[in-house]
């Protein structure tokens, strides 16, 4: 073999593992970022942050630019899935240009591009939506009794989401209605809300309230309703059918054969789900988590800020791939454990 051809052969190689996909130290691949677009949202929710919350000075946070600069890189990396989320990330100004540049991507080598949100917004830019090629979007809703919502979202008003919720329907997107489980909050609403989503065809997740950052003197022991307990009172109601699907998330999923809606449960504290762990959550102000239950993180924004180029990103993004544990440490079998001290709207929803 020649000089010359080990050097071509050495460049095509280089050029290959830029773009090699990414796999984490326990073999999974990483297909799927979560991308936090602002902390801010227009509700308080109980669970999730203080009222009264301090948010991150504007000038920490990405622009939107240096927002599709690190989607892109991810994008070129492997990842197939986006999903944008906040705090509320419909709040966010401008927010449709980011997802008009995210949706050049389907198609080419982005499969999917969607949004958890609060519902707030959603009678406003459902159609906008839809035409960027969004064709899901999750909601949360907790409740479906009105003062019950302004009492656990502080802000909140559940008519203007139900309104958003049936805009976004119109605008042919499919709707996930996600539920967190609280005790002593929506235990009796329980088959009101599973009712209520096969009449509207939506699909339903429930999940177990997470320890992350501190709320105003709730105790989120007292918050927790294992999904154990939900999906036996259930089965005692309706007949449930295991399904083998699996989307690389937390989610384990049922059908209920007297609708045949499909029900998820998202159980991070009953039952770990980390074996087939996907994702990776990008936050507003450029720190990579590996985990959503570990403080691990990798500052993407000064990498970014440094330099123009796509390499230092790409390499900083191997790098942080390369820390990903194993599993998350949440657990409340003895009080709270594997408590993390920042607050889900920081990290992404």
């Amino acid at each position: 073999m020649t000089p010359r051809l080990v050097r071509v052969l050495a460049r095509a190689y280089l050029r290959a593992m830029e773009y090699a996909p990414l796999i984490d130290p326990f073999a999974r691949p990483i297909t799927y970022l979560r991308v936090s677009v602002t902390d801010r949202c227009d509700f308080r929710c109980t669970y999730c942050m203080a009222e009264h919350m301090q948010f991150l000075p504007k000038v920490d946070l990405l622009t939107l630019e240096e927002l599709e600069r690190l989607c892109t890189a991810f994008i070129g990396l492997g990842v197939k899935k986006l999903r944008i989320t906040g705090g509320e990330p419909l709040v966010r100004r401008n927010i449709m240009s980011f997802f008009r540049a995210m949706s050049q991507h389907l198609g080419q080598g982005l499969d999917e591009l969607t949004l958890t949100t609060n519902g707030s917004q959603l009678a406003r830019f459902a159609s906008e939506l839809a035409d960027c090629g969004v064709r899901r979007v999750n909601v949360s809703l907790d409740t479906l009794d009105a003062d019950r919502f302004a009492a656990v979202t502080r802000w909140g008003r559940l008519p203007q989401v139900l309104a958003g919720i049936a805009a976004a329907k119109a605008a042919g997107l499919r709707v996930k209605i996600n539920t967190v489980a609280l005790k002593g909050f929506n235990e009796d609403e329980l088959f009101r809300l599973v009712d209520w989503c096969a009449e509207e065809g939506h699909d339903l997740t429930f999940i177990e309230v997470m320890p992350m950052g501190d709320i105003d003197g709730e105790d989120r022991l007292d918050q927790y309703w294992p999904l154990s307990d939900l999906r036996a009172r259930l089965e005692a109601r309706y007949r449930l059918t295991p399904l083998a699907e699996r989307t690389g998330g937390p989610a384990r999923y049922a059908r209920i054969e007297d609708s045949g809606q499909k029900v998820g449960f998202i159980t991070p504290l009953s039952h770990k789900f980390c074996e087939s762990c996907n994702r990776v959550r990008l936050t507003c102000t450029g720190e990579l988590f590996m985990c959503l239950g570990q403080e691990d993180r990798a500052d993407l924004r000064a990498v970014l800020r440094a330099s123009p180029e796509a390499e230092p990103v790409r390499e900083a993004i191997r790098a942080a791939i390369a820390r990903k544990p194993e599993g998350h440490d949440f657990d409340y079998s003895r009080g709270v454990r594997g408590k993390v001290s920042r607050h889900m709207s920081h990290t992404g929803g």
